[in-house]
């Protein structure tokens, strides 16, 4: 039996030292061991050999985002196979986003990478110079293994189902007419730009609850309400997306009247920015900041939800001037305005004039939600250039429940006298049209699991939009988007943002 291998990272830390003071060479190997190959063996084989006992710690679940569908096994079973090799000695899980923590804490006398991680600055992540780096403050060095080379990603898949099969023949097409570094080029060509977001900033609360059953003195339904956490969502959410691309953002939006108890919420969204996002917050008399609270239970299943805004317009005539004078004078500096237009009253019809006759490209978005169903469509814009909106919300703006999606997409996009638009279907993946060339892009879903769709299309929205405001061509700007998005469904909410590294990392694992 392989138990008595398996440690906590402080047990490592402390099992290293007693090594250490036994005159014995403690060799560490860190990474996420999803699929564990030949490859694999024969790295911790050499590993072992270059000193008297092999560490390995895997990454943990919540920091494992290597691709659709990772990992496939959850940590313990990870921990359970990596123990059950003979040239293991110790395995631990390591809590934290990088191996630099598990080099802190065990200071291992040797760093066993794979050959692949030779070459440092073909690291997306730099964690190699910073991995390396450790490991010589305290006297170790690192080594580089050289052997066989498979790739994971590859092997789950094409043999494990971590893609569909649709997914697996689109990728497989796509890699013959583009390549990752392309990819990647094409979406830093979008770092200088000036991008302006325009819209509502939304509290996402989620508040977790256990059922307790139906009530002993009615029907109705019950449940134990357990903690709640909120986040920056709406336009805040789309600014940071856009942030970690882009170096130059500005976010326009309004707040709710602070009653002298803050419940304004200006800090909280203030400090949930990036810090390259300059945030310009109206606020807004008689009315209250947007709040989404979803009861959910753990699982994330949710039982309702509960808006807090105003049913009106927030902008009163004094304040819709003030905002209309500002663009007017501003839009001409920023190369790109992106507005996820959520229908809660923020953005008025002189608003929208303005944004049409002066923003330089206009990306644009208008969100169907419980509190503006029947009221909301994007054919309150007469001009944007790109357009992104899912299958209800376009069905909604032309009044169509019957025809094809490519017709109606077609009708808008003319409407709008749009370059391109992007209609999403959560499972079924998203179809572009193209109206330059009159041609229809479609990108099938590039995620094999979903933890929660909240805030998927403002992924897309964001990342889209950036590429083909920078000239990338709309097959890798919808691509690009829809990976955002197979990213976003995998995080509670707005808990974290689109990150350049991890986005480059899903689509390196995409693309192998």
């Amino acid at each position: 039996m392989s138990e008595h291998k398996i440690k906590t990272l402080d047990e490592l830390s402390a099992l290293a030292g007693d090594c250490r003071q036994n005159g014995k060479r403690v060799v560490l190997c860190h990474g996420m061991f999803d699929l564990v190959h030949l490859g694999h063996i024969r790295h911790f084989k050499e590993a072992r050999d270059q000193g008297d006992v092999l560490f390995v710690t895997t990454t943990a679940d919540r920091f494992a985002n290597k691709g659709p569908g990772r990992p496939v096994f959850p940590e313990q079973l990870r921990l359970e196979n990596l123990a059950a090799l003979e040239v293991v000695d110790y395995v631990a899980i390591c809590p934290h986003p990088t191996g630099v923590e598990a080099i802190e804490a065990i200071h291992p006398a040797i760093y066993a990478k794979g050959p692949d991680y030779k070459a440092e600055g073909e690291d997306l992540t730099g964690a190699i110079v910073k991995e390396r780096d450790a490991v010589e403050s305290h006297g170790g060095r690192i080594h580089f293994t050289d052997d066989l080379t498979f790739s994971s990603s590859s092997l789950l898949n094409e043999h494990l189902g971590a893609l569909s099969p649709k997914t697996r023949e689109f990728l497989a097409t796509f890699r013959e007419r583009t390549s990752t570094e392309k990819i990647i080029a094409d979406v830093e060509r979008a770092e200088d730009l000036r991008v302006l977001v325009l819209g509502d900033a939304i509290i996402d609360r989620y508040t977790y609850a256990e059922p307790l059953g139906q009530s002993g003195k009615g029907s109705h339904f019950v449940v134990r309400r357990l903690e709640s956490e909120e986040h920056a969502g709406g336009a805040v959410a789309v600014a940071n997306h856009i942030a970690s691309f882009v170096k130059d953002v500005t976010l326009v939006s309004g707040i709710g009247e602070d009653d002298g108890t803050g419940s304004n919420f200006e800090k909280f969204l203030t400090d949930s920015l990036r810090p390259n996002v300059e945030p310009m917050f109206y606020r807004f008399h008689n009315a209250e900041t947007v709040v989404k609270e979803r009861f959910v239970d753990r699982e994330l299943s949710k039982y309702f939800e509960v808006y807090y805004f105003s049913n009106q317009y927030l902008s009163a005539d004094e304040e819709d001037e003030q905002v209309c004078l500002w663009l007017a004078e501003n839009l001409p500096g920023y190369d790109l305005v992106v507005v996820p237009d959520y229908g809660n009253g923020l953005i008025t019809e002189a608003m929208i004039d303005v944004l049409t006759v002066k923003a330089n490209k206009l990306a644009v978005n208008t969100q169907i939600n419980s509190g503006n169903r029947g009221y909301h469509v994007v054919t309150r814009y007469n001009r944007a250039d790109f357009i992104s909106l899912n299958e209800p919300e376009l069905r909604l703006a032309t009044h169509n429940r019957r025809d094809s999606i490519e017709m109606l997409a077609r009708q808008i996009a003319n409407d709008l006298n749009a370059a391109a638009i992007s209609v999403t279907s959560g499972p079924r993946g998203l179809l572009t049209f193209d109206c330059a060339d009159n041609d229809f892009i479609q990108i099938p879903a590039l995620s094999s699991s979903v933890v929660d769709r909240v805030g998927a299309g403002d992924a897309y929205l964001a990342l889209a939009s950036i590429c083909h405001a920078a000239g990338t061509p709309l097959e890798i700007a919808s691509f690009v988007g829809a990976a955002a998005a197979a990213l976003d469904v995998q995080i509670i909410g707005n808990q974290r943002t689109i990150d350049k590294v991890e986005l480059f990392k899903y689509i390196t694992a995409l693309m192998k």
